[in-house]
């Protein structure tokens, strides 16, 4: 099997001594994974930052064997945010999400997309309301419809209720507020946990919950 393909560094870890395992979504063949001989060189490590676009060559012999990919940079974005630790942190919560939540070798396109306009939205003032809407799209696009009781103007799941945030309602006409950043947060993370984290006794990222935290602490320091 040969195939090029751009697409976005979702996570590393060594492999040996000079390589390491890399897992990357793709553009048209969806999160893969393989070896990338010489990834944890000097000259190559800055290559492999999370949420980096890439160029990747694949070759495996077997379908069923872990590949080998010969990476190229695109673009360095995760270097851009190196100062700014919630942007940084929102690229290794996204990239993580998708990681663990997306099958192997299935092509999504829409999900490329919004995760590829998401980065390049990050300087934007409003980039953590995208994020929380990215998540939306993405719990979507992975089979959960979000509809609510009008009457409560809530969300059950496994016999819990989860109310909508202001945020996410189609009646919101205020400035949004840390308060209703941090409400959106809590919400999303809560469908991501019951319709997804515990069914399939997945790990939910680390990288997610520390975004949270920030907002959080940011709630009770201006408030």
């Amino acid at each position: 099997m040969f195939w090029n393909d751009e697409g976005y560094l979702l996570s590393k870890r060594n492999y040996d001594e000079n390589s390491i395992i890399i897992d990357a979504f793709t553009k048209n063949h969806g999160k893969c994974s393989g070896i990338v001989y010489g990834g944890s060189s000097r000259k190559k490590k800055n290559f492999f930052q999370i949420g980096n676009k890439i160029f990747l060559t694949f070759k495996s012999k077997n379908e069923n064997r872990l590949g080998y990919f010969n990476v190229e940079l695109i673009k360095a974005i995760s270097p851009t945010y190196f100062d700014d630790k919630k942007k940084a942190i929102s690229i290794l919560s996204a990239s993580s999400i998708l990681k663990i939540l997306l099958p192997e070798n299935q092509i999504n396109k829409k999900i490329y997309s919004s995760f590829e306009e998401l980065l390049n939205c990050l300087n934007n003032d409003n980039w953590i309301e995208l994020y929380i809407y990215w998540e939306i799209l993405l719990i979507k696009e992975l089979g959960f419809e979000i509809n609510p009781n009008k009457s409560t103007n809530h969300v059950e799941i496994n016999d819990k209720q989860f109310k909508i945030p202001r945020i996410l309602s189609n009646n919101q006409s205020s400035e949004t507020t840390n308060l209703d950043i941090c409400n959106a947060l809590t919400f999303n993370k809560n469908i991501l946990y019951e319709h997804f984290i515990i069914p399939n006794k997945l790990k939910f990222p680390l990288s997610r919950n520390i975004l949270q935290k920030y907002f959080n602490y940011n709630l009770l320091i201006y408030n």
